[in-house]
């Protein structure tokens, strides 16, 4: 695995890399090499195309592996000293020679607490982000309030955490299960800096989503009875505007709780599509586009490829 020691250039709109400046980077690289060939005089590397990128090249066994390439560690965040959510534990890698990486907020459901959901964050700060498993301030906060809550958590990480030095604060994104699920959506749609969401077997009783600008992968349960597909993950994907960067995925056969244990199918998604939008990482476009067939744990997939972003 290769350091980045330089800062990241700046990103463009959103915290995404402009594929016209790329471009013009590529030109400028082969305009360099022909001046050394001609002049004789070395021509300074051209930069990296995505200083973003963070750990090894992607393969199926590493993005379905319980554990990625960074050691991390964890920092818990007490209840009093949050403010606008109800604390939580903090995941990050412990590399300083990497670079800032992207952070990510998790929302439990409904009844819930952050030991629901605690799974993804060393599986995912692992992989190169910095994961904050969040608890709501009361259990039966409902979606619009997680959502608010979500964001007060992000807000802590970038502005007041131990480990806010390690983080890039224009790349952001939102998971929640159930309510919290529910709770990504309403923060995406209020927010719309994030650069990506994903609701995992998400409950709101809005059904209409058609205002929200940031690449949301939906994810359902097809034998969820609590939040059923029909009316909760299904009309929520539909409901996004059609040129938006998003996907639906149905994991077969699972209930309302599959998000609450260890599930490789979930993780692998998830993965990919925080690799693929918070840190613009086309390595992972693989995973993603062409659709995902249908499989033993995949009942539904549905997708626009390949992705604008």
């Amino acid at each position: 695995m290769s350091a980045l020691t330089s800062p990241p250039t700046s990103p463009g709109p959103g915290g995404k890399i402009s594929r016209r400046r790329g471009w013009r980077a590529k030109t400028a690289g082969v305009v360099l090499a022909a001046l050394a060939l001609t002049t004789g005089v070395a021509a300074p590397a051209p930069a990296a195309a995505n200083p973003y990128e963070r750990g090894p090249d992607p393969t199926n066994s590493s993005i379905e592996a319980t554990r990625g390439s960074f050691a991390t560690s964890t920092t818990t965040v007490s209840r009093l000293s949050a403010s606008g959510f109800g604390g939580g534990t903090i995941y990050y890698p412990t590399t300083t020679t990497a670079g800032t990486f992207g952070a990510i907020s998790i929302a439990p459901g409904f009844t819930a607490t952050q030991s629901s959901i605690a799974w993804l964050g060393p599986r995912l700060a692992s992989q190169g982000f910095v994961v904050f498993t969040i608890d709501t301030i009361t259990t039966s906060d409902q979606p619009d309030s997680r959502g608010r809550q979500l964001l007060a958590s992000l807000d802590y990480l970038t502005q007041q955490s131990s480990v806010r030095s390690r983080i890039d604060s224009s790349r952001l994104g939102v998971v929640g299960h159930s309510m919290g699920g529910g709770g990504t959506l309403e923060a995406a749609r209020s927010r719309p800096s994030l650069q990506a969401a994903i609701p995992l077997t998400g409950w709101n009783l809005t059904k209409n989503w058609s205002t929200l600008r940031v690449p949301t992968l939906v994810v359902g349960a097809q034998s969820d009875t609590v939040a059923p597909v029909a009316s909760h993950s299904i009309p929520f994907y539909t409901s996004l505007p059609s040129t938006l960067d998003r996907a639906y995925l149905e994991l077969r056969g699972a209930s309302h709780f599959a998000p609450n244990t260890s599930n490789t199918t979930i993780a692998k998604y998830t993965l990919s599509w925080l690799k693929r939008f918070i840190d613009n990482d086309t390595r992972y476009e693989q995973f993603l586009c062409p659709i995902p067939s249908t499989s033993l744990s995949i009942s539904d997939y549905r997708g626009n490829c390949p992705h604008n972003g």
